[in-house]
């Protein structure tokens, strides 16, 4: 009978101590994930720092883009020249001609966008005037013209960056055409052609200047163009631009 119990005594005992080894191993299994998973976690999330320094790097960007687009296009003043290209129309019933020109320009500045323009330019060519137009029986088939004219206008900046900037331009003015000069400065004869007579007329140019900076103070511009003039007391629509070097100066 005492034996019986001992043995019993022994089983209540082990069966205990082995649960309690039980537990303990699956508490110690399961634990030490939760840690893992936390630091996990928090390796993928940035932390505050991570996140300030950030912002302060784009903050010093946007510091520094600034400070670059103002030292670039602060200035007063701007002047430019070049040269530039139109299809332009002779005459009613000529074929259009392909003129060279130069160009010259003073823009005051308002502000880093907003400036006024002055304008001038010359226009030249020759135009064919050859087949039934052509009353000199083929004496005159190219005769030499030109055109000189002064416009102003606004000129605005609606895309600024360091580098480089797209501007919108109208300008207005008026324009003197030279047909007759290969005829002896005859209108008579130079109409038979098939020229516009010389005179004074309006034109309008319409462009966005496309400017890339070399230096704060020195760019390179192109500027296509529509191009709009009254000979004969029509409309002539003509397609062309100009191009050249542009120094800034004069701080605001």
């Amino acid at each position: 009978m005492y034996s019986s119990r001992r043995i019993a005594l022994l089983l209540a005992l082990s069966i205990g101590a082995t649960t309690a080894v039980l537990a303990q191993n699956s508490t110690s299994s399961s634990n030490p994930a939760a840690p893992d998973q936390s630091q996990a976690a928090q390796s993928q999330a940035p932390s505050q720092g991570q996140l300030s320094v950030q912002a302060r790097i784009r903050e010093r960007r946007a510091l520094r883009r600034a400070a670059a687009i103002h030292e670039a296009y602060s200035h007063r003043y701007e002047a430019y020249t070049g040269m530039g290209y139109l299809r332009f129309e002779p005459g009613a019933t000529l074929q259009r001609a392909h003129e060279y020109a130069w160009n010259v320009g003073f823009t005051r500045y308002f502000d880093e966008r907003l400036g006024l323009t002055i304008d001038g330019r010359g226009y030249y060519a020759v135009a064919y005037v050859g087949g039934p137009h052509n009353v000199t029986n083929n004496a005159i088939t190219n005769p030499a013209i030109s055109q000189y004219a002064v416009l102003a206008g606004p000129t605005y900046r609606f895309y600024v960056q360091p580098k480089y900037s797209v501007s919108g331009r109208v300008l207005g003015g008026f324009e003197k055409g030279n047909f007759s000069g290969d005829t002896n400065h005859s209108t008579l004869l130079s109409t038979q052609l098939g020229l516009w007579m010389d005179g004074y007329v309006f034109a309008t140019g319409v462009s966005v200047p496309v400017e890339y900076n070399l230096t704060p103070n020195i760019g390179l511009r192109v500027a296509p163009e529509y191009y709009f003039t009254g000979f004969g007391s029509t409309l002539q629509y003509s397609r062309g631009f100009t191009t050249g070097i542009v120094y800034r100066f004069g701080k605001q």
